[in-house]
C-alpha cells in the first residue's frame, strides 16, 4: 500500500510551481550533489560504511539527504534523495563497487553481445520493486522527516549513461568500449538501452509512489555523443521515459510529477529536448543563459542551471558576477528558471562559499 502524505502540508512548494511554468516570487534553488562529501557532517554520518551501504540503509540515506536542508535552512528549495544512478545495473544483476578515490567499478563489465552476461542481463526478469526497495523506503522516510519544508526529488541515470558504465566498467576518458558497442553492435546496444529505459520508467514511478515529488534523469555522459549519435542512442530512450512515466504514475492512482532531464555536455541537444515531454531542461555551464532561455520560453519549458561548479573555488566577487549573469539571462528569476549549478558540487568546496552562492541568488531574484 502506498504511503499517504495528505497530513503533511507543503510549506515551500516554490520549485514545484516553477516547474509547472508558473510565475513565482523568486527563483527556487538546489544543487546537484548537495548531499555529499564536501560537508563535514556527511563524513560523520557515513562513518565506516561503504558508499553503497549508505545507499542501502534508508536511515543513513535519509539523514544524508537532510543534511544540506538543515545546514542551509531557508536557502535551499528542494532535497534530492541520497542514492546513486548505478543501482539500476545492480538490479539487473551486475556487480558494482565503489573504489575509494577512483569511483564506481564493475569487476565484470559487458564485453560483447556474445558475452554470456549480456544474454543473462537481457533475459533477466528484473523486479525493481523488490530489488530496489531500500530506495523507496529511504524516500518515504525522508518525505516524512522533511515535514513539508521542501519537496523531495527522485532520480535515475539515463539509459545511455548507464550503458556506458556497464560496458566501460566505470568512468572513462576515451569511451572506447561503449563507442565500440554503438558502432559495431548497434542493434544489441539499442536492445539493452530499451530495456534500461523500461526499467527506469518503473523505477521512477515507484519513487513517486514512495513520496518523490519531482524526478530528474541524469544523462551524465551525453556529451560524449555526436549530435547524430545522440539522436540515435540517447534521445529516443530519454523520450521513452518522459513519454511513458506519467501514464505509469497515473495507473497507480497518483498525479504525475514534474520531470527534469539533464544531458551534460550535449549543448546541441537543447532544441530537441525542448520538444520533449520533460517539464524542465537542466543545463550545464556550456550554455549561454539568455540564448537558452529565449528558446525554452518559446517552447514553454523551464530551465535549470547553470553555473560552472568551479566558481565555488573563486572569490565572492566572482560568484556574484556569475549569478548576476544568470539572473539577467534567465529572465530575472521570476518565471521559467530553477537556479542550480551546471553539474554537481566538486570536492573541497567550502560549505560557506556555497551558502554565499545561495544567498546571492536570493538577493538578486527576490
Amino acid at each position: 500500500m502506498a504511503p499517504n502524505f495528505d497530513d503533511i502540508p507543503m510549506k515551500n512548494d516554490l520549485i514545484l510551481r516553477t516547474a509547472r511554468g508558473e510565475k513565482v516570487e523568486r527563483a527556487p534553488m538546489w544543487v546537484m550533489r548537495q548531499a555529499g562529501r564536501y560537508l563535514p557532517e556527511y563524513h560523520e554520518e557515513k562513518g565506516k560504511n561503504d558508499f553503497f551501504e549508505c545507499c542501502r540503509s534508508p536511515e543513513i540515506a535519509s539523514n544524508l539527504t537532510l543534511q544540506p536542508i538543515d545546514r542551509y535552512a531557508g536557502l535551499v528549495d528542494a532535497a534530492i534523495i541520497f542514492s546513486d544512478i548505478l543501482v539500476i545495473p545492480q538490479a539487473m544483476g551486475m556487480e558494482v563497487i565503489m573504489v575509494d578515490k577512483k569511483g564506481p567499478h564493475f569487476p565484470e563489465p559487458l564485453q560483447t553481445p556474445d558475452d554470456e552476461q549480456y544474454k543473462e542481463v537481457m533475459e533477466r526478469n528484473v523486479d525493481v520493486k523488490e530489488s530496489l526497495d531500500y530506495v523507496y523506503k529511504a524516500i518515504t522516510l525522508t518525505r516524512k522527516k522533511l515535514a513539508g519544508r521542501v519537496p523531495l526529488i527522485g532520480f535515475c541515470g539515463a539509459p545511455w549513461t548507464l550503458l556506458s558504465y556497464m560496458v566501460e566498467g566505470g568512468g572513462s576518458k576515451m569511451f572506447i568500449q561503449v563507442k565500440t558497442w554503438i558502432y559495431k553492435y548497434p542493434e544489441a546496444a539499442k536492445a539493452l538501452l530499451q530495456k534500461i529505459a523500461e526499467l527506469c520508467v518503473e523505477y521512477l514511478a515507484l519513487q513517486v509512489e514512495a513520496g518523490a515529488q519531482m524526478i530528474q534523469v541524469f544523462d551524465s555522459w551525453a556529451g560524449e555523443l555526436s549530435p547524430q549519435a545522440f539522436k540515435e542512442f540517447s534521445l529516443p530512450y530519454l523520450n521513452h521515459i518522459a513519454d511513458n512515466l506519467p501514464a505509469r504514475i497515473k495507473s497507480k492512482g497518483l498525479e504525475p510529477v514534474p520531470m527534469t532531464v539533464f544531458a551534460k555536455g550535449a549543448w546541441y541537444a537543447l532544441p530537441a529536448l525542448c520538444e520533449s515531454n520533460y517539464n524542465t531542461i537542466g543545463l550545464d555551464w556550456l550554455h549561454d543563459p539568455a540564448e537558452a532561455y529565449q528558446l525554452a520560453q518559446s517552447k514553454g519549458k523551464v530551465l535549470q542551471g547553470n553555473a560552472d561548479p568551479g566558481i565555488l573555488y573563486g572569490s565572492h566577487e566572482s560568484i556574484t558576477k556569475v549569478v548576476e549573469n544568470m539572473v539577467a539571462g534567465f529572465g530575472g528569476g521570476k518565471k521559467g528558471w530553477i537556479a542550480n549549478l551546471g553539474h554537481g558540487i566538486t570536492p573541497f568546496v567550502k560549505p560557506d562559499d556555497l551558502k554565499f552562492y545561495f544567498e546571492e541568488i536570493h538577493r538578486l531574484t527576490t
